[in-house]
């Protein structure tokens, strides 16, 4: 923790889509439960010209559409906390009427900046010059982060000028999910696992992001971006992070984050026969048509909207233990889940009595639901006059039965909560993050080196068949 908890939080972007969607509801649900200091005053700022009515009127909209009726208790008081400040973040002489609406903090300030990359300077240089960036300030950015090693540092950089470390809260959002966070919990808690977790006993680990969405309101950034920077540089690699990190010290912010940078700078460079890239074309999602990537953005492209690796992390505990990454827009459904594939068993007693055993697995449901299962081998039963059969049993914990009483929460509560009293576990740290970009633009680089293009994959599949290839080589299928 650091020190102090904030009494002002200051919103950049606070008109655009990420507002709307999560950061006006999760902090009206936090209100209504109680969980935001009685004294907090938030000050939303962007480019639109609106003043304080109005903005209430955007947020009260917002709050109508995206959070539950029965999470709105006590909306008009969270209302009433809501003030606005119109700012141009390049113009740096617009900062100080924004510090003038803010107002002197009683304990202090937390800052949430979601903004273009090409803006991230300015507005360093803006909250510097205009006494915002004090020693009772902090600041939670959101991705993207850079495009690149080299771009991240000098945006790593801007904001190292104004505000320590200890002070900076990169976010990720998926660290926000309950489940994601149940990962430490599932491995460090439990004695069952942990002895397990290494590659005497695992065979591999499956991480797949999948979307059945095209490009919605994105087409200019995930252009510039697509599927790597835009998904596997931040939330896989965190995934990946936790799910092969060594145990820490404690359950702090220091010692987390020491254990996950550790497996991040252990990725080997991928090879070129370990990555697999992908385009969507024309095809039907849900029994819909939907139109090809080059269809929705009107023009030819080389960026890809799948991509699949095999990774391997050059350490101790994961030595031979290959994990696929698989990621892609339009494809058969969504979800995002990790899977854990156990060794088979040295010897099977039962084979002798015509019974089949299958590896145990491991599968934790990130979204659309949240939940863990284990399958288990269990004798079916009968008399067995025609031989033994045994069959994998799953063992299901769906989190939200297993937690009757906990609201199911937005991610960005969590975080959100946690910028204003200063909790740094769930946040990314700048070696955290260079080391993502390092082992991403190596990839980059190799699909330069070999002109490498995007193959082609129908809408509503699984991506292109080279990914299935690519698990199938080690005897692996794609978990679907």
């Amino acid at each position: 923790m650091t020190g102090f908890t904030a009494d002002r939080l200051l919103l950049f972007g606070a008109t655009g889509d990420l507002s709307k969607r999560m950061l006006l509801p999760s902090l009206c649900a936090l209100d209504a439960e109680g969980l935001l200091d009685p004294r907090i005053r938030i000050v939303g700022t962007a480019r639109s010209d609106l003043d304080d009515a109005a903005f209430r009127n955007f947020a009260r909209e917002a709050l109508e559409q995206f959070l539950p009726a029965d999470r709105r208790g006590g909306m008009a008081t969270f209302l009433n906390r809501l003030s606005y400040q119109p700012l141009d973040a390049s113009q740096t002489e617009g900062f100080d009427d924004l510090a003038a609406k803010v107002g002197e903090p009683s304990e202090g300030l937390a800052i949430f900046l979601s903004t273009a990359p090409s803006l991230f300077e300015p507005t360093i240089r803006g909250l510097k010059a205009s006494g915002l960036a004090g020693e009772k300030v902090r600041i939670g950015l959101e991705k993207p982060l850079g495009t690149d090693l080299a771009s991240s540092r000098t945006i790593n950089d801007a904001v190292a000028s104004a505000f320590p470390e200890e002070r900076i809260f990169r976010i990720d959002h998926y660290l926000g999910k309950e489940t994601v966070q149940n990962l430490l919990a599932l491995r460090f808690a439990n004695a069952l696992f942990e002895p397990l977790w290494n590659a005497a006993h695992i065979d591999h680990v499956q991480i797949t992001v999948a979307e059945t969405v095209g490009l919605e309101s994105r087409v200019a950034y995930y252009d510039d971006s697509g599927a790597l920077r835009d998904m596997v540089q931040n939330h896989m690699l965190q995934l990946l992070a936790l799910v092969a990190m060594e145990p820490p010290v404690r359950y702090e912010a220091t010692e987390v984050r020491d254990e996950k940078v550790k497996v991040l700078r252990s990725l080997r460079p991928v090879g070129p026969e370990e990555v697999v890239t992908g385009q969507y074309r024309s095809g039907a999602i849900a029994g819909k048509a939907v139109p090809g990537y080059d269809d929705e953005l009107g023009k030819n492209s080389d960026t890809e909207t799948f991509v699949a690796i095999k990774a391997h992390l050059d350490c101790w505990r994961w030595k031979g233990v290959p994990f696929y990454l698989r990621t892609g827009k339009r494809l058969p459904r969504r979800t995002t889940e990790i899977i854990i594939q156990f060794k088979p068993i040295p010897h099977s007693i039962f084979s002798g009595r015509g019974a089949r055993t299958v590896p145990n697995r491991l599968v934790i449901g990130i979204q659309p639901s949240e939940d863990i299962q284990l399958t288990l081998m269990a004798k079916v039963p009968g008399l067995d006059r025609d031989g033994l059969r045994l069959r994998p049993v799953p063992l299901d914990i769906a989190m939200a039965g297993a937690f009757s009483g906990p609201q199911r929460r937005i991610a960005y509560e969590r975080l959100l909560l946690d910028l204003i009293e200063g909790d740094q576990t769930l946040f990314v740290r700048r070696d955290e993050v260079e080391a993502q970009w390092d082992w991403v633009d190596k990839i980059r680089g190799l699909w330069g080196e070999q002109g490498q293009e995007p193959r082609t994959y129908t809408a509503g599949s699984w991506g292109p068949s080279a990914a299935i290839a690519l698990a199938e080589r080690n005897g692996v299928t794609w978990h679907e």
